[in-house]
């Protein structure tokens, strides 16, 4: 299962890749739910297929459509997986570069919840910018 689930998820990033957010949500339960943390830019919880809609909306919004997602590895058991990804646009004419850990649990052999885990939050602060404080979960 590890290795098929591998595979899955490496296409799920490619197709988020060519801005295929269905693509993305093919592995992912209904009520998936993503988790960014901190106060900046893109910092919430979305839930379901409307809100990763909204993330992937709020991020290409913020780094005006540059923001790029290198798949660095992806490890996978019966209960998690992680992507260790690197993340690379231009925000207010600056680049910005950052390495970040996405964990998910994992449901019935679905994604079911991904938390970021910026390899450096304050980099991660500083690529996202501070425009908006935490709301409520998005997409419910």
């Amino acid at each position: 299962m590890a290795r098929a689930l591998e595979a899955t998820i490496r296409e799920a990033y490619a197709a988020f890749g060519r801005g295929d957010i269905d693509g993305y949500l093919q592995p992912c339960a209904e009520d998936f739910t993503f988790h960014v943390p901190g106060h900046d830019g893109i910092a919430g919880t979305y839930v379901g297929k409307q809100g990763l809609y909204d993330l992937a909306g709020k991020a290409m919004a913020i780094t005006a459509g540059t923001f790029r997602e290198e798949v660095e590895d992806v490890l996978v058991n019966e209960n998690h997986a992680v992507v260790l990804a690197r993340h690379r646009f231009t925000r207010d004419g600056k680049s910005k570069d950052y390495r970040t850990a996405h964990v998910y649990e994992i449901s019935e052999g679905k994604l079911a919840r991904c938390f970021e885990q910026p390899r450096d939050p304050a980099s991660f602060d500083d690529a996202w910018g501070s425009s908006q404080a935490p709301s409520a979960p998005q997409g419910a």
